[in-house]
């Protein structure tokens, strides 16, 4: 656990978004009873609480915890926020496509994912101050810290494009006004390919975590694996194929870290099984919680449950349950078990809708309170091997393709690529191996906040559009399709940051 010391030192720079109604003589004040950031560093443990710090940051639903698929699975088909009134008004505008640049919850996010990389900034700004008498544990920390601004960073430039790039401690306002502008997203993507590439070559992490919830090079090798592969579907295209066998690459370093088989040897139900968390073989990386916690709990299992239902906790619920759209139901195919674990129709007069019951907690030490001990999955190997199905696809290795779409399919449980596709509605709702990889990617990850990155890595913004236009509104409850345009690839930048330099940070166009 982090020090208050540290939450203090952390969330000094979180600065890439300074408040207009800040002065500057405000800011060149000193406390004289205040630590200085550098000052608190003096151990190799000062650095590991620092390092701790930047782990806990993700835990925030405005950063990429469990509650944080307002940027995620509400912005994509899969789920929804039905009431738009009162204060559920501003989360309702990702669902619906008609966010603001003043919606507070975009700032919160902007605030969060920056306040990430600004404690990742402070550990890798300070650590050269503290002398080590293992330099192993140095390289480790800096590894860890680079690792995790890679990883948002990542988030980052996906959700808004062009960002600024802040790689230093912040220490003054002059300091802030020198990164204030938005830098174009070829360069974002080079700066985590330094980070990522000096983790793998550079740094004594273990191929898999330990201990579970740190960084590992399979996370490492997978980040960077998907860095290239989005880096080719959606920059410089003359660059492609070069980004595709980069994105290879390291997909299969990661792939080749695990310590199974066959996919089909891990139960996909072992996935979520609170009781494994610690022993599946499955997962790379993922935010820790402690079942019967009252800080450190996930509350997903009991939040999630929908009136008169009891699958998922013993808490009960008395609201209608985690929105599901039909348009994700419709998804499934006839006898896929994933669906009969994944979702379930609430018979409740109130409710009669399905929910989402993939995380599940009903033990008794979870409670009636809800204190449920799902951690929260960021990376696992299904995903690395539809990521390698995908590129493999893209660079024209059709069999090599299929053999990784078929490792996931067998795993659930489903016919082979080949059998389905004799099958008419499986053919005609997914007539290219490209839209068969990216169904398999919706129904095996649903909910993990997948879903809206997946989408627009494959498609361009024409056919983004084409793509939610073509669906049925009656699936989409009160969320509008209409209103999605090529806009809506990106979030708006936030109204506060746009008028610190309307020029250097430019709004996004549509906004």
């Amino acid at each position: 656990m982090m020090n208050k010391k540290f939450i203090a030192m952390a969330c000094l720079a979180a600065v890439v978004a300074i408040s207009p109604s800040c002065k500057k003589d405000f800011l060149n004040e000193s406390d004289p009873n205040a630590i200085g950031v550098a000052a608190s560093y003096k151990t190799p443990n000062d650095v590991l609480l620092a390092v701790n710090g930047i782990y806990q940051s993700l835990r925030s639903g405005n950063n990429v915890g469990e509650t944080s698929d307002l940027w995620t699975d509400q912005r994509s088909d899969d789920t929804g926020t039905q009431d738009n009134q009162s204060n559920a008004g501003e989360p309702f505008q990702f669902g619906d496509f008609s966010i603001l640049p003043s919606n507070t919850y975009l700032k919160s996010h902007w605030v969060s994912m920056f306040g990430t990389v600004t404690r990742a900034n402070s550990v890798l700004s300070n650590i050269d101050r503290v002398t080590f008498a293992d330099n192993n544990q140095k390289l480790q920390y800096t590894a860890e810290a680079k690792f995790l601004r890679a990883f948002i960073y990542f988030d980052i430039v996906r959700t808004w494009g062009d960002v600024p790039l802040v790689t230093k401690q912040l220490l003054n306002s002059a300091d802030v006004a020198a990164v204030t502008y938005r830098v174009k997203q070829d360069l974002i993507y080079k700066q985590i390919i330094a980070d990522l590439t000096d983790v793998i070559t550079n740094s004594p992490l273990p191929n898999l975590q330990a201990p579970t919830g740190r960084a590992s090079k399979a996370a490492a090798n997978f980040l960077l694996g998907q860095v290239y592969l989005t880096m080719a579907t959606t920059l410089d295209q003359a660059n492609r194929t070069a980004n595709l066998t980069n994105a290879k690459t390291y997909l299969l370093a990661a792939y080749n870290m695990r310590t199974f088989g066959a996919l089909n040897t891990i139960p996909y139900t072992d996935v979520f099984d609170v009781n494994k968390k610690t022993t599946c073989p499955e997962l790379i990386f993922q935010i820790q919680n402690i079942q019967g916690d009252q800080t450190y709990y996930s509350s997903i299992a009991g939040s999630f449950q929908a009136k008169g239902e009891t699958i998922n906790s013993k808490k009960v619920s008395t609201g209608v349950g985690y929105n599901v759209t039909h348009d994700l139901i419709n998804e499934y195919e006839t006898g896929d078990p994933r669906m009969d674990f994944s979702v379930k129709f609430a018979t409740d007069p109130i409710v009669r809708d399905w929910f989402v019951t993939k995380f599940r907690d009903a033990s008794d030490k979870a409670g009636v309170n809800g204190y449920g001990g799902n951690d929260w999955i960021l990376m696992r190997y299904a995903d690395v091997i539809l990521s390698l199905a995908e590129v493999s696809n893209y660079l024209g290795e059709t069999s090599a393709a299929i053999g990784y779409l078929d490792q996931v399919r067998t795993r659930a449980g489903m016919p082979s690529y080949a059998v389905s596709m004799t099958n008419s509605d499986y053919a005609t709702k997914y007539p290219t191996l490209k839209l068969a990889i990216l169904h398999e990617r919706r129904v095996e990850l649903a909910f993990e906040h997948h879903r809206w990155f997946d989408l627009t890595r494959t498609f361009n913004d024409a056919e983004l559009v084409a793509y939610f236009h073509a669906k049925k509104q009656t699936d989409f409850g009160l969320a509008k399709l209409a209103n999605f345009s090529t806009k809506d690839r990106y979030f708006p930048i936030p109204f506060d940051e746009t008028k610190l330099d309307p020029v250097k940070m430019y709004q996004n166009p549509g906004y």
